[in-house]
């Protein structure tokens, strides 16, 4: 089985999301043997944002970058992703990344009935951190409605969030709230035999 990690907050060891994604991908190792894990980090190594040239692959080895990205998550059965909540949505660079495994013909196609995604079968965990308290169905959050939409188009149903919210609010709410995101990380279901 294949975990990619995906971390993309630019707070480095302060990170909450790092924290959280560091968590998920430790509990996966302790339950599944043999996992092997591919670790992308977006803030060290981002991916340029997409732009004519780059869609034109007129640099190869930005395009040898892209499909290494989008080989990267076709090839896992679970996502692991690193989302802090920048400006009500996702950072750039974890966008950057999105473009580039959102891809026509690879990870959904267009057919008369609509949209179809082809990545389905993974399991995605999103680690979100947040400054402030948003709750569930927040007209300001546009960084977990738009996770899950994408990921959706891309047909994946299974994505799940861990979150620790209101991290900016003081060091006691800001323990609290990682506190109970550890607390809220799931045990992996071991594959019925």
């Amino acid at each position: 089985m294949k975990l990619l990690h995906v971390d993309s907050s630019a707070l480095g060891a302060n990170s909450v999301s790092r924290q959280l994604t560091a968590a998920i991908v430790a509990r996966w190792q302790d339950n599944v043997a043999g996992l092997e894990v591919i670790y992308r980090d977006l803030d060290n190594n981002p991916l340029p944002h997409l732009t004519g040239a780059v869609l034109a692959k007129a640099d190869p080895a930005v395009a040898a970058a892209g499909e290494q990205a989008l080989q990267e998550f076709l090839d896992a059965d679970v996502v692991v992703v690193g989302a802090p909540m920048y400006n009500f949505s996702v950072p750039s660079t974890l966008k950057a990344w999105i473009d580039r495994i959102a891809v026509a013909g690879r990870t959904f196609r267009y057919t008369e009935q609509g949209p179809q995604g082809l990545a389905g079968g993974k399991k995605i965990v999103v680690a979100s951190a947040r400054g402030s308290l948003h709750g569930d169905d927040a007209p300001t959050d546009f960084q977990e409605a738009y996770l899950r939409q994408v990921f959706g188009f891309l047909g994946i149903d299974d994505v799940g969030f861990v979150r620790a919210e209101g991290i900016g609010l003081g060091p006691q709410q800001r323990a609290e709230a990682i506190s109970g995101a550890l607390a809220a990380i799931a045990a992996p279901l071991r594959e019925a035999a």
